[in-house]
């Protein structure tokens, strides 16, 4: 028997409970009353078992910490995964009150600083936040965290402020596998273009430098010839990607650094390009499935959002309630999507509704706060 089941075994016996209750006590899952799982928590602290997690479900018995979330709405194929892992992680610790204060934006690096303003001054203990433009934000981080209040960027950074830490699958790598993948698809000499969303943004920038970086060193004389910003636009996207298409005849490989692959596929089949230019998208949504299967989208570069969400939430929630240190630099492995392995994906497996933020409570102020109960 495996080390892990015998603790559980042993603090089922000494609490009195089932093994079932040990494990909602433990991952603070709903189910079970308030009394019994602090006697659980207090056995598997008294045995040693997994001290972090019962620390932190004991020291969590508290009701006043406040958790700020600004991140963005669109484009919804990927901030939706977002949303979902970071509620779905929230809802993991509704019973014990903490309350979540979200402040989403419309769009990328769009009333971001106006929002993150917002939580502070709502006296969060905590933020997390997706800085479009760190620029802009990056002043505002440093006053929060000198005053107490933690920091923890998601999905793209604000690498010059002192923010707590970062979460994400790491850009630069994610450009460079898109460049080697591209690179070995393609003759040498070949002419390539990288479709980006904003140049200002941090996660952006890097994609484009590690794909442009690691592009000529695995197709011979290859050269990127264009870097398209889209600025998450879907018409405006489309329209320039058509505009590529015309004037450089010879274009045979096109990386997108967003999410915001549609209008791409779009320009790709209405030029009857698709298939001969080679295309490297990024992340994975049910919409793309059918341009995997035509041949559309060679591979994509999947960020696993869902996983970023929920570490996010956990690493605050650990700090905040059980003084667990945040390290520096939190990331994710991307991976290479082919056809063959759509069907391996969280995003096409579970076929959920758009994120709703009906889910939290909203007053009649219009202002996102919630508290998330069972």
């Amino acid at each position: 028997m495996k080390p892990e089941k015998i603790g559980i075994h042993r603090i089922a016996e000494l609490a009195e409970v089932s093994i079932g209750t040990v494990d909602r006590a433990l991952h603070g899952r709903p189910g079970i009353n308030e009394d019994t799982r602090a006697r659980v928590l207090q056995v598997a602290e008294k045995l040693g078992y997994r001290p972090n997690l019962a620390a932190r479900a004991l020291s969590i018995a508290r009701s006043d910490l406040r958790i700020g979330i600004c991140v963005p709405t669109e484009i919804h194929f990927f901030y939706d995964q977002l949303w979902q892992g970071i509620l779905d992680e929230a809802q993991r610790f509704s019973h014990l009150g903490i309350e979540f204060l979200c402040r989403p934006v419309k769009e990328l690096g769009k009333g971001d600083a106006d929002a993150f303003a917002f939580l502070v001054n709502s006296h969060v203990n905590g933020v997390i936040l997706t800085p479009g433009n760190p620029a802009e934000v990056g002043q505002l981080i440093d006053r929060a965290e000198s005053n107490g209040t933690r920091v923890i960027c998601v999905s793209t950074d604000a690498p010059g402020s002192r923010r707590s830490t970062i979460v994400f699958a790491e850009p630069t790598l994610n450009g460079r596998m898109a460049g080697e993948f591209l690179g070995k698809c393609l003759p040498p000499g070949s002419s390539v273009a990288v479709i980006t969303g904003m140049a200002e943004t941090e996660d952006h920038r890097k994609k484009t430098e590690g794909f442009s970086e690691m592009f000529p060193r695995f197709c011979e004389g290859g050269k990127v010839i264009a870097v398209v910003e889209g600025r998450e636009n879907e018409e405006q996207t489309y329209k320039k990607v058509l505009r590529l298409l015309t004037t450089e005849q010879s274009l045979a490989g096109i990386y997108v650094t967003t999410v915001n692959s549609l209008p791409v596929c779009r320009a790709l089949k209405e030029t009857g390009s698709a298939g001969r230019v080679k295309l490297i998208t990024t992340d994975l949504f049910p919409e793309m499935v059918p341009f995997f299967q035509d041949g559309t989208i060679t591979a994509s570069i999947y960020q696993q959002p869902y996983e970023q969400g929920r570490t996010a939430v956990r690493l605050l929630v650990d700090h905040l309630a059980a003084k667990a240190e945040i390290p520096r630099c939190n990331t994710l492995s991307p991976s290479i999507v082919l056809a063959s392995a759509l069907s391996q994906f969280r995003e096409i497996l579970e076929k959920r509704e758009p994120v709703s933020m009906a889910r939290l409570q909203v007053p009649k102020n219009g202002r996102w706060i919630g508290r998330l109960q069972n």
